[in-house]
């Protein structure tokens, strides 16, 4: 009888330790990749608002950010992105306060100001390129134009989109990080 009670007892424990160390899950639960903020801490971009003041991303500290970077000039694929950017973050619902958009200009480029109005609320800082190439991370022979990213409300750079990606797997990750975010 006592084995028995042991063997009970016992049993949670070396299951747990059984599916931890032997059964690895291999299915992941997201659509972007996720990065480890510890080897891209945001570095000092030298941006600047498009008035010229000095700002940087760690202005926006306490929200969820959608990072873009292009050239001024914008493209049509620029504009789809942006158009994408804004689309996810209004998909949030009563969630979407603790998401801002950011697009960084990576150039000195004019940029349109019909482009502007239809950016209503989105955050647009030039940089310097070759130091945000430095710092954001690319799927191999990708372009730095073709990525969203995604930083967490302490400044964390933590996931990036693939190029084209489809809108209800973004919305769904955006949306399973600040339901499990209590900050933000």
């Amino acid at each position: 009888m006592l084995w028995a009670v042991l063997a009970v007892c016992a049993a949670p424990v070396i299951a747990s330790y059984f599916t931890y160390y032997v059964l690895k899950p291999s299915a992941r639960n997201n659509y972007g990749t996720l990065i480890d903020p510890r080897q891209y801490p945001i570095p000092d971009l030298g941006s600047r608002t498009l008035d010229g003041k000095p700002a940087g991303l760690k202005d926006f500290a306490g929200k969820w950010l959608l990072v873009k970077a292009d050239g001024g000039a914008c493209p049509q694929r620029c504009q789809e992105q942006l158009y994408f950017m804004r689309q996810e973050r209004l998909m949030q619902g009563k969630e979407m306060d603790r998401v801002e958009r950011v697009w960084l200009v990576t150039d000195d480029a004019p940029i349109e100001p019909l482009l502007l109005k239809q950016l209503e609320g989105m955050r647009v800082l030039r940089v310097d390129p070759a130091r945000l190439a430095a710092w954001l991370p690319l799927e191999t022979g990708m372009h730095l134009p073709e990525h969203v990213f995604m930083i967490d409300p302490l400044g964390n750079l933590m996931m990036r989109w693939p190029k084209d990606p489809d809108p209800k797997k973004v919305s769904k990750d955006i949306g399973k990080v600040l339901k499990a975010s209590g900050i933000g």
